[in-house]
């Protein structure tokens, strides 16, 4: 049972297991997938093994140390199953970086994805709505470029989205940290893998989880030039924020897919087109989540609400 803390927006015990249900689903999909290329094989397993962890933790808990330990340790074996970007994930042909430097960005990133995907999971429908809108969106880049094992493990995970029934507000279930752990780290096993064979860049797979990555990152950055300690449980998040200010959980999560539809179809749309307007829509989305942060903040100042 998740029973509320500080950091929760629900005021009573709500049953968070719905994590094994999804990687149940995922393991019995898996029969129907083989055979997947060895790269892809290793994103699935160690998200098992993500999942496990997070299980384990849950069971006999594991503190945030020990997990984030492991979590790293998993991290680095992902990147080097999978291979790591040989170049600044920017569009066109950017600097072409050393592979240690690669190698380590790709570990940071994984680490990061499934820790971020766990503190978005933070609110009823959230990570639900973007693991269905997010694989979606994966699956129709896969398709266009003619891998359709990819594709079609792309559209299993994104069957998880069925999980929305008892997710969204008010929730009646959670995924829980073996849900949302273990779906970040794929996250970021299929954008490295799809990356390093050339499936599509980098940066277009983040942009589509952009409305996760910017609000935890904006979030731990500004908790640390705060001087915050950022591993104990909060309600900074801009989605949390939102909440607070009056907005409530349905308003909130449908802009919250109103902008992840956005985002998938932006992804969509650039990857054919020239790299000038590439960096135009990625200007414009750098403007969009600035004039988010702004109005956040100036409708925090004028409501009185601390921020964060």
């Amino acid at each position: 049972m998740d029973q509320p803390n500080e950091r929760s927006l629900h005021d009573r015990p709500v049953p968070r297991g719905g994590g094994l249900g999804i990687l149940a689903g995922l393991a019995a999909a898996l029969v129907f997938l083989s055979p997947l290329p060895d790269g892809l094989w290793w994103v699935v397993a160690l998200t098992f093994a993500i999942g496990a962890v997070s299980f384990l933790g849950d069971l006999y808990h594991l503190t945030a140390l020990a997990r984030l330990l492991v979590q790293m340790l998993l991290a680095a074996w992902l990147v080097l199953q999978t291979g790591w970007p040989a170049q600044l994930p920017v569009p066109g042909e950017a600097w072409h970086w050393p592979a240690l430097l690669g190698a380590l960005f790709g570990w940071l990133l994984a680490a990061w994805m499934s820790n971020l995907y766990n503190f978005m999971d933070g609110k009823d429908g959230f990570a639900a709505g973007m693991t269905l809108i997010g694989f979606v969106t994966l699956a129709i880049l896969g398709w266009q470029v003619g891998d359709g094992r990819f594709a079609l493990l792309c559209l299993v995970v994104a069957a998880a989205g069925v999980f929305l029934r008892f997710n969204f507000p008010p929730a009646h279930l959670f995924m829980g940290d073996v849900g949302s752990a273990a779906l970040g780290f794929l996250v970021a096993g299929l954008l490295l893998w799809a990356d390093h064979r050339g499936l599509f860049p980098l940066w277009v797979g983040v942009l589509v989880f952009s409305p996760f990555v910017v609000d935890a990152t904006v979030t731990l950055l500004r908790r640390l030039w705060n001087g915050e300690r950022v591993w104990q449980a909060h309600r900074s998040h801009y989605y949390q924020r939102l909440v607070r200010l009056g907005w409530g959980h349905r308003r909130t999560v449908l802009w919250e897919y109103a902008l992840m539809l956005l985002c998938g179809a932006s992804a969509i749309g650039v990857m054919h087109a020239p790299v000038a307007m590439q960096w135009g829509i990625l200007t414009v989305w750098t403007v969009i989540y600035g004039l988010i942060i702004l109005g956040m903040e100036r409708r925090e100042c004028r409501s009185g609400q601390p921020k964060g």
